[in-house]
């Protein structure tokens, strides 16, 4: 918002002496009556002070005939008060004059929905889900989040109107009012505006001949500051100027834009049915800005605004079913809109919304936002690191249908069925994607922000078959990705391959018998928000021969089909075939997909996924390194897990007590030399981050023996 406003500002500089001038003259344009009643043009001074000024906050009342906008001859009065918030520093532009009202100038006010609807004829006090805003006509109803009251220019016949702000559609123009600048109060308000059903509103009713039947009154009240101040001679022309600062205090407490997803609010199946044995499922998020700065929230074809990318998680098997954590689900990701100011992590919110989430503030999707499909656009076109995608091209969905799965958290019905899975738990997780972040980052190195804006929570199912309800079990567990709640595993802290150039991945692994003398080896590579992507996983044996294997397993998330425009190459959507495993070269065992430089649509680990790899060994495990190679770039890395290590001599199948996972100290990361990193050969649909010669070692891995909050993982570039 700021800078589309210094941009209106060098405009209006360029013009301010011509402007001035004829605006001291007496050509104020088209301003409703009221409004002239306080110019006073003819005897006005030419010298004084010349003010413009825009809404710092203010509200919204639309007192509707729901009867008449419904086409009911009911004889039972519908009345209904319908209140909004105007969003602050929405560009509503009013030109004061020695302290006298003069005019408005064209601009609009983005109204966001109020958590009440006054109780007439019945309806209740819920806020937007009320009965009051259901029995609204379908067109309102859907757009009542992106409202607007609109400043007309001169020549469309009324002073205001009320629109869509993404499509422009007019549900009612606006005749009449009473307009009142206080200078004390520096408040501008519109009293008794009356609201007539516009052509293009009656024709969506079906009712043509309503247009321009007044359905309802609106008023509106605005604390308004100023933006420019300009001082003007006895001739009207310009001595001074200067251009105030906007009222935005930053309440947060981290430095720069801090987004974190404060609550998960929801986790539905979204229509009945299934494809290819899957149903499609969406995760309603309520996201928190914990920065000092306000964030970016502008709606496409912006390419500023958060990326809503949402998974799930299983985790079963063995006695309490903790053996193994996997992802069973991923969706595209939600491109976020029209911010509300509300204060969901009681952080102080600033008050600021519309186009950008204020310092403090929070707003709030429920899943059937999340999982409207026109609205989710592909992972392949964002960079999960800088947020960095192209507007035009992100969320494009010519040229193919959608079913009732398509683009959503994609679940095979064999995963939820609680008859196949006995006592399984389940965790949902979403993670805010957000430009702002990344390019604060790159100015300021040292508050880099992305590192914590996943969270998680637990649900339970309920279900043989679909349709699967959930229900959500305990609090959200913020600023932590949902492999955190892997009981009784090991755990990497946030491994950065890059500083400051890309994200951080996090390797996972548990160790559980032995039963019958066989112990289960279990790792998950958690990919946060590494652009690079995974391409191998090799575990090192520290001992002289190839211990004995078996169940050697490789489980990963299904892959969304491709879609015309879907970023992949040549619109096939990313592959889904299993990873080769490669057992006794260099005493290890690997698994690998493609090179990206053989195929950009492998099946890589990328951002928000997690793969497991896993066997069964009679030897006990032991100390050892596993190395991770990438995708696109960048030399591989090592980390420290727990392996089998093969004594000389033969193994007994007499089970022996269990034997905990001993993390070593902190993990290394070195370039592993029996790897062979992928350089990238061409630019893909998502900026992949520059890569630098020496990786960043990884944190300490430390044992969980139960879910639990962790500090709030934040690494730093090394500088």
């Amino acid at each position: 918002m700021l800078r589309k406003i210094l941009i209106a500002f060098t405009l209006c500089a360029l013009l301010l002496v011509v402007v001035a001038a004829s605006l001291c003259r007496g050509a104020l344009g088209s301003v409703p009556t009221a409004a002239r009643r306080h110019s006073a043009v003819a005897t006005a001074p030419r010298a004084g002070t010349l003010q413009k000024m825009i809404v710092e906050n203010g509200s919204v009342t639309m007192d509707l005939d729901l009867n008449g906008l419904n086409g009911s001859n009911s004889l039972v009065a519908r009345p209904a008060e319908f209140h909004f918030a105007v969003a602050a520093n929405s560009f509503f532009p009013i030109l004061v004059f020695n302290n006298q009202l003069r005019g408005l100038e064209p601009g609009s006010m983005a109204l966001m929905p109020s958590a009440a609807v006054s109780a007439v004829a019945g309806i209740g006090d819920a806020g937007v889900d009320a009965p009051g805003y259901s029995n609204l006509p379908a067109p309102l109803n859907a757009s009542l989040k992106q409202l607007v009251v609109e400043r007309l220019s001169s020549n469309e016949g009324f002073g205001l109107a009320v629109r869509d702000s993404n499509t422009g559609f007019t549900f009612f123009n606006i005749e009449g009012g009473q307009y009142d600048y206080d200078t004390k109060a520096g408040s501008l308000t519109i009293t008794n505006g009356r609201l007539l059903i516009s052509k293009g509103f009656a024709d969506a009713l079906g009712r043509p001949s309503t247009t321009g039947e007044v359905v309802g009154k609106i008023s509106i009240g605005a604390a308004m500051q100023t933006i420019e101040v300009n001082q003007l001679d006895e001739n009207g022309d310009v001595k001074s100027a200067s251009l105030p600062a906007l009222h935005q205090p930053g309440v947060g407490t981290v430095p720069g834009p801090d987004v974190i997803v404060g609550d998960l609010i929801g986790l539905d199946q979204q229509d009945n049915g299934t494809v290819d044995s899957r149903v499609g499922l969406a995760l309603g998020t309520d996201a928190c800005n914990k920065g000092t700065e306000n964030v970016a929230w502008i709606a496409l074809p912006s390419n500023n605004h958060p990326f809503i990318p949402q998974n799930l998680y299983r985790m079963s098997g063995g006695d309490d079913n903790p053996k193994r954590f996997e992802q069973i689900g991923q969706s595209w990701g939600k491109h976020a809109f029209a911010a509300a100011s509300s204060n969901t992590c009681n952080f102080g919110c600033n008050g600021i919304g519309g186009d950008h989430l204020g310092s403090g503030c929070s707003d709030a999707y429920g899943s059937f936002l999340n999982g409207l499909q026109d609205q989710i656009g592909s992972r392949a076109w964002v960079n999960p690191f800088t947020g960095s995608f192209v507007g035009s091209t992100a969320n494009d969905h010519s040229g193919h249908v959608h079913d009732v799965t398509s683009h959503r958290i994609l679940v095979d019905v064999n995963d939820l069925n609680t008859s196949l899975n006995p006592g399984a738990t389940y965790f949902a997780e979403a993670e805010y994607i957000v430009p702002d972040e990344g390019i604060w980052c790159q100015s300021h190195p040292d508050q880099c922000n992305m590192y914590n804006n996943a969270s998680y929570r637990q649900y339970s199912v309920t279900g043989i078959n679909q349709p699967f309800s959930f229900q959500s079990v305990g609090a959200t567990v913020r600023e932590q990705p949902a492999v955190m709640a892997w009981t009784g595993a090991t755990v990497s802290d946030p491994i950065q391959p890059d500083p400051g150039n890309d994200g951080i991945f996090f390797v996972g692994y548990k160790v559980t018998g032995p039963d019958a003398g066989v112990y289960h080896y279990e790792y998950a590579v958690y990919n946060q928000n590494l652009d690079r992507g995974i391409q191998s996983f090799e575990v090192v044996f520290q001992t002289l021969g190839l211990p004995p294997l078996f169940n050697i397993g490789f489980p990963a998330p299904p892959q969304h089909p491709g879609f015309p425009h879907d970023g992949t190459l040549g619109d096939a959507g990313y592959s889904s075939t299993p990873w080769d495993v490669t057992e006794g070269v260099n005493n290890s065992i690997t698994w690998s997909t493609e090179t990206f430089a053989t195929n950009q649509n492998a099946n890589a680990i990328r951002f928000g996924t997690l793969y497991n790899f896993r066997f069964d060994s009679n030897f006990p495990p032991s100390g050892t390194t596993a190395n991770i190679s990438f995708f696109k770039t960048g030399p591989p890395v090592s980390v420290k897990v727990l392996a089998p290590f093969a004594t000389d001599f033969t193994p007994t199948p007499t089970p022996t007590p269990p034997i905990t996972p001993t993390p070593t100290p902190t993990a290394t990361v070195t370039p592993t030399p029996s790897v062979t990193p992928t350089a990238t050969p061409t630019a893909t649909a998502t900026p992949s981050a520059t890569a630098t010669a020496t990786p960043t070692p990884s944190g300490t891995a430390t044992p969980r023996a139960t879910p639990r909050s962790r500090p709030t993982p934040h690494p730093r570039p090394g500088r």
